[in-house]
């Protein structure tokens, strides 16, 4: 199982991703600045077709685009609240994934060094071994 981990990790091209990273959280916080800013939309205009409408009174006809109006502005602040919800969560996934490659950058180099202490350590001990062999 730890083989099939180290060969995907293997695969990644860890400097374009180290790379990026920040260019998506820089990305991530400008789509939130942009879109917590905008105040919701106001009521907008509801194209009906005509036929629709000619069938009916005056009156029935402003009560069907009143109704219409009031479920399009529903429907509008509630998408705008979900894109809200929307771009902070990108944004904070965006400020964790720059987090956890940073992380993992540090412990690639962590690693590096590590292999190569340990790589010392085994000639030393080789060379010991052979000194009291001889």
């Amino acid at each position: 199982m730890a083989v099939g981990w180290y060969s995907m990790l293997k695969m990644v091209p860890w400097a374009d991703v180290i790379s990026n990273a920040p260019q998506i959280a820089d990305a991530a916080k400008k789509l939130w600045g942009n879109v917590a800013k905008r105040p919701p939309p106001g009521p907008g205009d509801a194209e009906t077709t005509e036929a629709a409408l000619m069938a009916r009174s005056p009156a029935d006809q402003l009560v069907e685009l009143q109704s219409r109006v009031d479920e399009c502005e529903v429907a509008i602040t509630e998408l705008h609240t979900q894109m809200v919800a929307s771009t902070k969560l990108i944004e904070t996934l965006a400020s964790q994934n720059t987090l956890l490659v940073s992380r993992v950058e540090a412990n690639r180099v962590l690693v590096r060094w590590l292999v190569a202490v340990v790589v010392v350590l085994a000639v030393a001990v080789v060379a010991l071994w052979w000194g009291r062999a001889a």
